[in-house]
């Protein structure tokens, strides 16, 4: 099938055109601002739904980290106070506590910090993205959820290529993948390009 507007091929089920967000014939589904299509995507269900901008996104990706430091405060203070507690069944003088405690620190107890904050991230995202919800707390917030390119609900494992692509954007670009959806046509980040995903807001 083939989009009436700019003839590029969608699969069944799409209720908008990938590349020029034109509604799909038969839909139902009409854009709600004619003076700008380009920014417009709709879904069958609902009322019209817009590209999520980058100082939205960004709002949401501060709450989101707010709600996984809970967490993370918990799983380090629970770390710390184990590591304390084996202290005395440990062979060291009394005296030499503190530096025993930072030396065990600067190895393997922060390897097991950064390691579940980042597996703890990972299923945060993955899970609620892939969700019913298609947003995680921070994103339904602001009225924000991310879908593939036709506006479907993305799986788990689509979740989670945006996820890692984060790494890309964050690593290897020097955040520019993430100040990408400030300038690109569809306010994708390198990430949602790379997981062919887009993240709307509700109007």
């Amino acid at each position: 099938m083939f989009c009436s507007r700019c003839g590029n091929e969608y699969s069944e089920g799409a209720v908008f055109c990938s590349r020029c967000g034109a509604p799909i014939a038969g839909t139902g589904v009409a854009l709600p601002a004619p003076a700008a299509p380009e920014t417009a995507a709709a879904v069958a269900s609902g009322p019209a739904m817009y590209y999520a901008g980058f100082w939205l996104r960004l709002v949401a990706l501060l709450l989101d980290g707010i709600i996984l430091a809970i967490p993370m405060v918990f799983v380090i203070a629970m770390m710390v106070v184990g590591f304390g507690l084996s202290m005395p069944f440990r062979r060291f003088p009394r005296e030499d506590f503190h530096d025993a405690f930072f030396a065990g620190a600067g190895g393997h107890f922060i390897f097991l910090i950064i390691l579940i904050a980042f597996v703890l991230n990972w299923v945060y995202y993955a899970i609620f993205e892939s969700s019913s919800w298609q947003a995680t707390p921070g994103k339904m917030i602001l009225g924000l959820y991310v879908t593939d390119l036709d506006g479907r609900r993305v799986t788990f494992g689509r979740a989670s290529g945006r996820f890692f692509g984060k790494l890309v954007s964050k690593y290897l670009t020097i955040y520019i993948g993430f100040i990408m959806a400030g300038f690109t046509a569809r306010k994708q980040a390198l990430h949602d390009i790379l997981a062919s995903c887009l993240v709307l807001r509700k109007t």
